[in-house]
């Protein structure tokens, strides 16, 4: 693929959390396709690389790491590894997340504190942490994936929703934190067809209450993500970008 100027990513490292599937597969492959080295990180190191084998293919070096980004430990780890492999990170994409049913009232704290964990206790210490890095160095990026559960009512799935909103206050923070040479940035996702789709009813899966009556195809980001990523998107920080299509 010859790249775009606007997207050209060539010479840029990408460390992309949640990315062996779903939404963060679909990133990953978009930004090594326009030449970005890449970092995959998820639990199941076998996930990682086999991503990390196709972003090869494409002439791109690749690093799979196994990392459970919930835990801070995991957390510094990971942006060791990373560092120690390529020297430095251009663009942080937090994309993992969880997002389990369960009425407030029987929500046992070990459920609550792994939501919190995942969806806004790990994205912090990643950004805090290769943040600072970017800001003392040569600059970089960092995209946040929220949701639209920050935004809307969401019974049954509280904690998410209050996770995706502190990482939505915590976009904006940073942004100021580490300017002018960090960009930090949210992308505010509406219903996929990810891997948490495949427990929705048939219906579901097919309609959605939003403008374009539809759940979003997976590859449906990629123009998002890219936009955020891209260095010509110079005067975007603290920005809030909803791919939702339309959701009420």
């Amino acid at each position: 693929m010859t790249p775009d100027p606007l997207f050209d990513f060539t010479g840029k490292v990408a460390l992309v959390t949640g990315g062996s599937r779903g939404l963060g597969y679909q990133m990953v492959k978009a930004l090594a396709e326009r030449g970005a080295d890449v970092i995959i990180a998820s639990r199941k190191l076998e996930n990682c690389e086999a991503v990390a084998q196709e972003c090869r293919a494409l002439g791109r070096r690749a690093l799979a790491v196994a990392a459970h980004v919930g835990k801070w430990p995991e957390c510094d780890a990971l942006v060791e590894a990373a560092y120690a492999a390529f020297g430095r990170v251009d663009i942080l994409i937090n994309n993992a997340g969880m997002s389990p049913a369960c009425p407030s009232d029987e929500m046992p704290e070990s459920l609550f504190d792994s939501v919190m964990n995942l969806n806004f206790k790990g994205p912090f210490r990643l950004a805090s942490q290769i943040g600072k890095r970017m800001a003392d160095g040569d600059g970089g990026c960092i995209i946040n994936i929220s949701s639209t559960g920050a935004l809307m009512a969401l019974p049954g799935v509280v904690p998410y929703g209050a996770a995706k909103a502190a990482l939505n206050a915590m976009t904006v923070s940073m942004s100021r934190e580490y300017a002018p040479r960090v960009r930090v940035n949210t992308i505010s996702a509406g219903p996929f067809l990810t891997d948490i789709a495949e427990a929705w009813d048939a219906r579901k899966r097919e309609k959605q209450p939003v403008a374009v009556g539809r759940p979003g195809n997976p590859p449906e980001i990629v123009t998002a993500a890219l936009m955020m990523a891209s260095p010509a998107s110079s005067y975007t920080t603290g920005a809030l970008l909803r791919v939702d299509g339309g959701q009420q």
